[in-house]
């Protein structure tokens, strides 16, 4: 079980060491523009490996690949670097998009030379029209985002902290974009099966005051880490492993990712089957009219960002 990482910088190096603790693969390349940075971090992560999990782990070039059957591409310029870092901007990390297709022009041609089976799993921001980019370079189906899965971890962590639960135990999901257009299922959301709106009400609690809370907490989460540490990239990096080990594993998870979704016209994010070909299914929970609509809207919001940058990919 080999992975790929393309992208040295904090949420590379992240997803590294997530998936050196995590045992998400057996062996790992990294790849970076930089070759003395990957082989630094592969050498610092190379001294931890007598108490971790049994992995080989080596920087390598982009022919270093082959054989991957999960490339994770971190490359690109981030939120802090791209200026997109104003919780006011409606636009969000869709600021760093054009800079970004630059770079994924570059990137994702040589990593499907370099591993023409493998599944790309797109993880620079904004991941999800990226992906769109990245499958149209790439060729094939085998391209998905890390889409709206950090989004619903966080807001089944701020929900759990609210009702002093594990957030293991809370079952809410968040779909469409990653990025402002998000679409917060309440309707569907349940804590030990009590519908999450019953389960508000039921502690005396506000719902709409409730709701607005945990929405701006879980949206505004990224720019906070930010704002603190420089980069948001643990969080990303254990659940960036965690869809590799999926993935090689062939283990068929239900998780909310994004992939291109017939039906939207676009990359998106909902529950989705991951296994060793990458999406294996897509399901599309019950919604209230009014998230069928945001959802709709996060969707044409993804696609005409997409539509401007297609003439530009040749």
């Amino acid at each position: 079980m080999k992975l790929g990482i393309v992208g040295m910088g904090a949420v590379g190096a992240a997803i590294a060491m997530a998936a050196s603790q995590r045992g998400s693969a057996r062996e790992m390349v990294l790849v970076n523009r930089h070759p003395e940075r990957s082989k630094a971090v592969a050498l610092d992560m190379h001294y931890g490996a007598p108490l971790s999990k049994l992995a080989a782990i080596r920087a390598g070039d982009y022919d270093d690949l082959a054989g991957a059957g999960v490339v994770v591409i971190t490359a690109g310029i981030n939120e802090k670097a791209g200026g997109a870092t104003d919780r006011s901007d409606p636009q969000g990390r869709l600021r760093l998009f054009d800079k970004n297709v630059e770079v994924f022009q570059d990137v994702v041609p040589r990593v499907k030379r370099a591993a023409p089976g493998a599944v790309i799993v797109i993880a620079t921001d904004p991941p999800d029209p990226l992906a769109e980019i990245a499958r149209a370079i790439a060729g094939h189906e085998r391209v998905i985002s890390t889409g709206t899965y950090l989004d619903t971890l966080r807001f089944r962590v701020h929900l759990a902290e609210r009702f002093g639960i594990s957030p293991a135990t809370v079952d809410a999901n968040v779909v469409g974009e990653h990025g402002t257009s998000s679409v917060f299922l309440w309707s569907s959301a349940s804590i030990g099966g009590m519908p999450l709106p019953e389960a508000v009400v039921k502690r005396g609690w506000d719902f709409a005051d409730f709701r607005q809370k945990i929405e701006k907490e879980v949206r505004e989460a990224n720019i906070a880490i930010i704002e603190g540490i420089g980069a948001s990239q643990y969080g990303i990096g254990i659940l960036s492993a965690r869809i590799a080990e999926t993935i090689l594993r062939d283990e068929r998870e239900v998780v909310p990712i994004g992939s291109h979704n017939p039906r939207y016209g676009t990359t998106i994010s909902l529950p989705s089957v991951v296994g060793k070909e990458g999406i294996l299914d897509v399901m599309l929970p019950d919604m209230s009219p009014e998230e069928l609509r945001a959802l709709e809207e996060s969707a044409e919001r993804l696609r005409g960002i997409v539509r401007g940058a297609m003439p530009k990919l040749g």
